[in-house]
């Protein structure tokens, strides 16, 4: 008798766990329904920012379609005849999360220093995002300022957070930017979805409205394979032959153009790109971002010919990242430091480079010091920099992420 009342109980717990573990996998599978609904939303320059402007967003829903509505001025509705509508080239690709999918859009023909507001979504009610704004850029603009960060890169929800309060206060610091320029290594694993997601979430206020241009960092291409890291950016296809679509690239904003270079990959197909980038240009200021330092904590061997390119061009101001740790160089020239004092007026002046620590929870013990070293230290803090330019001047102002100036220097034409 006993045991007959043994195997009830027993057949009665084998019961109760099957469904307790079909209810867990009932609770997965609704917990991760295929939604249409947007995320990770960022704004891009592709062509000229003052007459347009780019968009990428994911869907867990890799079939949604995807539309991008706009219109002139700031509205809360989207319910009037003054609404235009763009579709997007939608695709998908496969995650760890599951296949999800990816849109983007531009959108031409905007008005100059125009205000605009904006959604994205599958076109059905309750799929689309909260209504977002940008500015064009202003015909004839001759100064501009925008903010320089470099690897992001966490694994955790925390690293990302301290991404966030660092971009936060970036925009409390500079809230007159016009864009970002990112040197790099946004997340740890380019494979880890969540890692994009919580890079993105935690400035989503940010940079569906202000453009975020990126650097291809190693932990964003490995061994040769970007494709998550250009997944979730829609960026000018002006660069070098040869490279992924989207990794090497360059853009302009008021008197500056920027030139954005791969450490990864295709290093001297992108020399001759870059020659040509640089010479075609007729912007007062030139600016090169990048990840492995040219002249940084230590040099990346590789971009060795890169810097003759600079010399030859005249580039002010080389943006890196890598070294997770603050350094600023004496302008340079030929690989010496320029003298002060012994340039003319209007001469070229050298370059500087600069590395602006990290902007997440990874840093690494200080380098020794090097001799075109101007600044150099480790200060264990997330950091960010603001970059003002005008007609004759460029002043570098770094910051830590508590607000306190760290380094500054002004460059003259």
């Amino acid at each position: 008798m006993k045991d007959y009342k043994f195997a009830i109980i027993l057949g009665i717990l084998v019961i109760v766990l099957i469904l307790v573990a079909v209810g867990m996998e009932w609770s997965k599978s609704g917990s991760s329904a295929k939604s249409s609904t947007p995320f990770d939303l960022i704004t891009t320059f592709k062509g000229d920012a003052g007459t347009s402007r780019a968009f990428t967003w994911y869907t867990n829903d890799s079939n949604a379609a995807g539309i991008l509505e706009f219109v002139k001025g700031q509205v809360a509705s989207f319910a009037n005849s003054d609404v235009l509508r763009v579709e997007a080239d939608s695709s998908s690709i496969k995650t760890d999360k599951g296949t999800r999918g990816v849109h983007k859009a531009e959108v031409t023909g905007l008005e100059p220093g125009t205000l605009y507001s904006y959604r994205v979504g599958s076109g059905v009610e309750g799929e689309w995002s909260t209504v977002a704004e940008f500015t064009t850029e202003e015909t004839g603009l001759d100064s501009v300022t925008f903010i320089n960060v470099t690897d992001s890169q966490g694994e955790s929800a925390e690293d990302f957070k301290l991404w966030g309060k660092t971009m936060n206060k970036a925009f409390q610091t500079f809230p007159e930017a016009k864009f970002i320029v990112h040197n790099g290594d946004l997340t740890e694993n380019p494979e880890d979805s969540a890692g994009w997601d919580e890079f993105f979430s935690n400035i989503q206020g940010w940079i569906s409205g202000i453009p975020l241009m990126p650097v291809t960092g190693n932990h964003d291409e490995v061994d040769d394979d970007a494709k998550y890291y250009i997944s979730h950016f829609n960026l000018p296809d002006n660069g070098a032959k040869g490279s992924i679509a989207g990794t090497s690239y360059s853009f302009d904003y008021g008197p500056v153009h920027i030139t954005v270079l791969n450490t990864e990959s295709n290093i001297k197909k992108q020399t001759e790109w870059l020659k040509e980038d640089l010479k075609k240009t007729d912007k007062k200021w030139k600016i090169v971002a990048m990840h492995r330092p040219a002249y940084g904590g230590n040099s990346y061997k590789k971009v060795e010919d890169w810097t003759g390119v600079f010399d030859k061009y005249e580039v002010d101001l080389v943006l890196q990242g890598h070294n997770h740790e603050y350094s600023r160089s004496y302008p340079l020239r030929g690989g010496t430091i320029v003298p002060e004092g012994e340039i003319p007026k209007g001469a070229y002046r050298g370059t500087v480079y600069v590395v602006t620590n990290a902007s997440g929870r990874k840093f690494n013990e200080k380098k020794e010091d090097q001799f075109y070293h101007a600044v150099h230290f480790q200060n264990y803090k997330q950091m960010f920099a603001g970059i003002s330019v005008t007609k004759d001047s460029l002043t570098y102002q770094a910051y830590d992420v508590d607000g306190k100036m760290l380094d500054e220097f002004v460059l003259t034409h």
